[in-house]
């Protein structure tokens, strides 16, 4: 079990620029990974601003819980507690496919602790949509770790995305600037502090 303070801006760019800045800043490491949403059937997590997913890597998987910081040390980018779990990857794709089937899951561990004690009520939670996420991890400006998305939705859509996540919001804000300046995008509300699983529901199918 872990717990953090997350702070990151997320930009979603067009695919060129998405390219020109893959092929510009020096590659550390690539990964697949998969992102799988619950809530319960009435929201309940998302009236609460909770989100809550399991996500698959090749060979281990992570339960997270994303919950607001009541004490945000800024507020110029994105800032939430997560609570993760590790899990064993046959555990996880068993939560899914049983979520997948349209049964409930009631999450356990930390995240499970979190919620029991959060809702008067144990969570049925449904599988409500996902995203698959080609990620890239890059050095860039001093020093400060980019992440690039390549994300794809239930309905085919693609798009394609820059985080800059640091416990330095100055930093953020300094590197931000800086590639804005550099590779000239611009930010707008569409564009910017758009987390995936409010795409991935815009873009979800029937599972």
């Amino acid at each position: 079990m872990s717990q953090n303070n997350e702070i990151e801006a997320k930009i979603i760019l067009p695919k060129a620029i998405y390219l020109k800045l893959c092929h510009d800043f020096p590659f550390k490491h690539s990964f697949n990974q998969e992102n799988y949403y619950f809530d319960t059937s009435d929201g309940l997590l998302k009236q609460s601003n909770i989100s809550c997913r399991i996500r698959l890597f090749a060979d281990h998987a992570e339960q997270t819980l994303k919950v607001p910081n009541k004490n945000p040390i800024q507020k110029d980018f994105h800032e939430a507690i997560e609570i993760n779990d590790s899990l064993k990857l046959n555990e996880a794709k068993a939560f899914i496919k049983r979520g997948a089937a349209g049964s409930p899951i009631i999450f356990k561990y930390s995240a499970g602790k979190y919620l029991n004690q959060k809702f008067s009520q144990k969570l049925n939670l449904h599988l409500q949509t996902y995203c698959k996420t080609h990620r890239i991890l890059a050095n860039g400006p001093k020093n400060c770790e980019l992440t690039f998305d390549d994300n794809t939705y239930p309905d085919n859509y693609e798009d394609f995305e820059l985080e800059i996540e640091n416990c330095n919001p100055d930093l953020i804000a300094e590197t931000l600037a800086k590639l804005k300046k550099e590779y000239q995008f611009t930010q707008n509300y569409a564009n910017t502090n758009q987390a995936k699983i409010a795409r991935a529901y815009i873009h979800r199918v029937k599972i």
